[in-house]
């Protein structure tokens, strides 16, 4: 497990249909609670706390990142609300079996969010009543898929594209903001690649993109109110995402200056931050955990 945190680890080269299942993947699984030390080993992350009492929502939550912020937060003393796909059941089971061993409560909700704003209004109702309420709002859920040239992206790629990665992130918050008070959190998953312009992704970086304006935007309308909206903007992290959606070449260059690809773990523990009075005076603002990338702000 350690030489998934050490210069030089590659992932596997391999391929899933989409939406890609995290219980299929090949090689080492990623991680959702191991961390690096100093000496190049690894130890579990270590709670403090830090979200007793609060109660999340996170979609796209059964695998990769989402699961490992579901974990931390149960770890950190919080319930969630995870949403997933049909096809992604197996996978949000292991979520909730782990987020309860975890000392986390843990509903889970089938919805497809490109059905748009009744589904998305449906996703808050239920997640309000599961909870008993809701402080904090994980926009997580994304697909991707390489094209390598506009000429080749397909017309319904990039709508389907929008559909997931954007839409559905302004009307879960616009019908959770109701439900939010003063120092509750909107926490959106964006990209390294809204930084960089990555090529063969062009519709996914563009909703990527998308995200970063409207975190900035709906920071500056709510945070008179009390309410904190930032983002997470991952580099190269091994998710499901990886073997479903991108080609033998890409997946052969997947890594980061550290000299390895990050893990969900180590992405989620900037969510925990992110959702507790540790970050309080931080709003409207991108955290780079992206294996030490330098990008401009």
């Amino acid at each position: 497990m350690s030489s998934q945190f050490e210069q030089g680890h590659e992932i596997p080269v391999s391929h899933q249909e989409k939406p890609g299942k995290q219980s299929d993947l090949k090689g080492p699984a990623p991680q959702s609670t191991q961390l690096p030390t100093e000496d190049g080993g690894y130890q579990t992350y270590k709670a403090a706390g830090k979200l007793e009492g609060k109660k999340a929502l996170i979609t796209g939550g059964d695998s990769g990142i989402g699961r490992a912020i579901a974990i931390l937060f149960a770890m950190e003393g919080a319930d969630s609300f995870i949403t997933y796909l049909p096809a992604e059941e197996e996978d949000a089971q292991e979520t909730k079996r782990r987020v309860e061993n975890a000392g986390g409560r843990c509903h889970l909700h089938k919805a497809d969010l490109t059905g748009g704003v009744e589904v998305c209004k449906d996703v808050i109702k239920q997640a309000v009543e599961k909870l008993g309420g809701l402080t904090t709002v994980i926009n997580n859920a994304a697909y991707q898929n390489m094209i390598e040239d506009i000429s080749d992206l397909p017309d319904e790629q990039w709508l389907h594209t929008f559909n997931v990665n954007i839409h559905p992130y302004f009307f879960i918050a616009k019908y959770a903001l109701p439900h939010l008070k003063s120092g509750d959190t909107i926490i959106n998953n964006a990209s390294i690649n809204a930084y960089i312009g990555r090529p063969d992704l062009l519709d996914y970086t563009s909703t990527k993109g998308a995200i970063i304006s409207f975190t900035r935007g709906l920071h500056n309308q709510q945070i008179s109110k009390g309410i904190r909206v930032n983002a997470v903007c991952p580099g190269p992290v091994w998710t499901p995402l990886i073997p479903s959606t991108m080609s033998e070449k890409a997946q052969d260059q997947f890594t980061s200056p550290m000299g390895r690809p990050s893990q969900p773990s180590e992405i989620a523990t900037c969510f925990v931050f992110l959702a507790s009075q540790d970050s309080s005076s931080i709003s409207g603002q991108s955290l780079h955990p992206n294996g030490g990338v330098v990008v401009n702000g």
